[in-house]
């Protein structure tokens, strides 16, 4: 036998539940039984996948025994069971990392019904137990282990843990319950009635048989249902039946935002149960997160997260897909390559999209909490699935200069574009507020365009993949030329750009280290110049992610703009046509040029020597 410490957070943990602020303790049995349900279920999976496998599969369950007078509570599984370094690795220690995080958003929590659902959204279901029981013993016995492992703990930041013989296959959880006239105020977790009263609300749907004694002496009697949801008709199953199933399958104890129902038949039959959830998970941009649906064959379940289902972009919904017509023994290979899985995958993200529409026009602030959670992960999808692009930018939103509280959709955008405008503007930033305050802004502001205002990352990569939507181009306005100007106007700037020639000329060669060329601007009113890229460069901020992985780039050259109605720029023109010695004005321009860049949130090439510059020159005009 050893005798060994919990991980420090783990202690934490611990002493969280056993002196818990949970109002509802009922917790802890949804989530011995909903492990229990999973060791099933990998079992059965693994049985498929190796064939030397010795498992008895031919009854498996999970067994609650009560014992009032030692008040015992024990729930057993004939499931996969455990290896000794599997204890030490899920029980002795917390494998997931959100555990810090767990305990300070429970600091932050002043709702008790919110708090209790984190349990299950952190993955630390097992731990729940020691909210009624003084102390917990683990048996388990994984099927190639010769031996079975015996685990035990009070709680008290120590655990022991032996191998023992005589163990039969899967994992029992004895709780060794608190006294009845605790101060905890808890429920008689020695009643028959009051532990089906919960399996009945927690776990009713789940498809392994839980069986229990009801009476002394009785033969234990299955007390859940064991009703497939998605295989009743919708007529009989409730909201909490539906929200209930949706904790189970995703761990995330918050009621979904909406339940999607499919039945697809044909030369295919399938059933499907799907979920968006209210709020994105924690792991929504991590690497190593886990997607995909629960795939079922015939109600056998096959595979946990079955990424042929449903693509990366998709990823937060949950569900399950009840295939009829599947091999039981199928891989993710097969699946890769299997045309009917690759025509159920179409429909559910067509089925997917579409709700998402509806939910515009019958559910607005549904679809807001939809976009405002899942928005930048969807957006992903204009740049892998070409074929669902058009209902990708139906459902999308942004923020924009129309309006600065409310997101609008294309649509929308399209409805209000003035008669004769062509493209969609829109301009790429950090934020909003550089965004605003760009001079690419200026013009369009005072001609009445409206500019879409985009601010997540993926934003930079998808507006140069997207030809456009409903006939109507994407213009950035910080790139290429933006033509605002009425046919006198341009009349005009041609009359400026002959005037300017040289001055043009001798800027892009004076500044030829840093930009690619100096032209006149109609995209400014009231700053002196700004930056702009070529139609095709990449952005700045692109520029910053691409660096920021690794990759090494090109210095990217690009062109400065300047306004001739702004005083400097004509001061600057004056004196460079009234004077051959140039060599004081080329400092003027280095320092316009900075001024570009700072305008719209760059960085300079050299700021000690732009901090240097500025001051001489301040310092003669004084």
């Amino acid at each position: 036998m050893e005798t060994l410490e919990f991980q420090s957070e783990a202690r934490q943990l611990l002493r969280l539940m056993i002196h818990s602020v949970y109002s509802n303790k009922d917790t802890f049995l949804r989530e011995l039984v909903s492990n229990a349900s999973d060791a099933l279920d990998k079992l059965r999976l693994e049985t498929f996948r190796d064939k030397d496998l010795v498992a008895d599969t031919s009854d498996l369950h999970v067994a609650i025994e009560v014992d009032r007078e030692a008040r015992e509570l024990t729930i057993r599984d004939n499931g996969i069971g455990m290896t000794r370094e599997d204890v030490i690795g899920l029980i002795g220690t917390i494998a997931k990392s959100g555990t810090a995080e767990f305990l300070d958003k429970l600091r932050e929590t002043k709702d008790a019904a919110a708090s209790q659902d984190l349990i299950g959204q952190f993955g630390i279901g097992f731990y729940s137990s020691f909210m009624v029981a003084d102390k917990v013993t683990l048996v388990t016995k994984h099927p190639r282990s010769a031996e079975g492992v015996r685990w035990e703990s009070s709680g008290e930041g120590t655990y022991t843990i032996e191998d023992v013989a005589d163990v039969p296959q899967g994992t029992s959880v004895t709780l060794h319950l608190k006294p009845a006239d605790s101060e905890d105020h808890l429920a008689d977790y020695t009643s028959t009635a009051k532990i089906k009263e919960v399996v009945k609300r927690y776990a009713d749907f789940i498809t392994w048989p839980i069986r229990m004694a009801t009476e002394d002496g009785a033969e234990p009697a299955t007390i859940n249902s064991r009703k497939a949801l998605w295989a009743r008709p919708a007529s009989d199953v409730t909201e909490d039946e539906y929200a209930e199933f949706y904790r189970h399958v995703s761990h995330d104890w918050n009621k979904p935002l909406e339940t999607i129902r499919m039945h697809g038949e044909g030369v295919f039959e399938y059933q499907a149960l799907l979920f968006i959830p209210s709020q994105a998970p924690l792991d929504l941009f991590m690497r190593e997160r886990k997607r995909g649906v629960q795939l079922y064959v015939k109600r056998v379940f096959i595979m946990e997260n079955c990424e042929e289902l449903m693509p990366e972009y998709l990823r937060f919904v949950k569900g399950v897909v009840d295939a009829h017509d599947l091999s039981l023994n199928v891989s993710r290979e097969i699946l890769q390559h299997d045309r009917q899985i690759q025509s159920v995958r179409r429909r559910l993200v067509k089925k997917v999209l579409s709700t998402v529409k509806s939910l515009m026009a019958d559910k607005p602030e549904s679809y807001e909490t939809f976009w405002r959670e899942f928005g930048a992960a969807v957006k992903e999808g204009l740049l892998s699935d070409t074929e669902n692009q058009d209902a990708i930018l139906d459902v999308a939103s942004f923020a924009s200069t129309d309006d600065a509280e409310r997101p609008t959709t294309l649509a929308q955008y399209v409805e209000r574009m003035k008669d004769d405008q062509q493209h969609i503007y829109y301009m790429t930033g950090d934020s909003r507020a550089t965004v605003e305050n760009s001079p690419h802004l200026e013009a369009l502001r005072a001609k009445g365009f409206e500019v879409l205002i985009l601010t997540d990352p993926i934003d930079e990569m998808w507006v140069d993949a997207v030809p456009g939507y409903q006939g109507k181009a994407f213009q950035s306005i910080a790139k290429g030329q933006v033509d605002l100007e009425t046919e006198e106007e341009k009349a005009q700037a041609e009359e400026r750009q002959k005037d300017f020639a040289d001055f043009l000329a001798w800027m892009t060669t004076t500044l030829t280290d840093r930009v690619k060329e100096v032209r006149l601007s109609s995209r400014l009113t009231t700053s002196p110049a700004c930056v702009v890229g070529d139609a095709h460069d990449l952005t700045p901020t692109l520029e910053k992610m691409y660096r920021a992985m690794g990759q090494e780039l090109p210095p990217v050259k690009r062109v400065l703009e300047l306004n001739p109605g702004h005083a400097l720029v004509t001061r600057l023109h004056t004196a460079f046509a009234g004077n051959d010695d140039h060599s004081r004005l080329a400092e003027s321009a280095e320092l316009l040029h900075g001024m570009a860049l700072l305008a719209e949130g760059g960085d300079l090439p050299d700021p000690s020597r732009f901090v240097r510059l500025m001051a001489d020159h301040l310092e003669r005009g004084l």
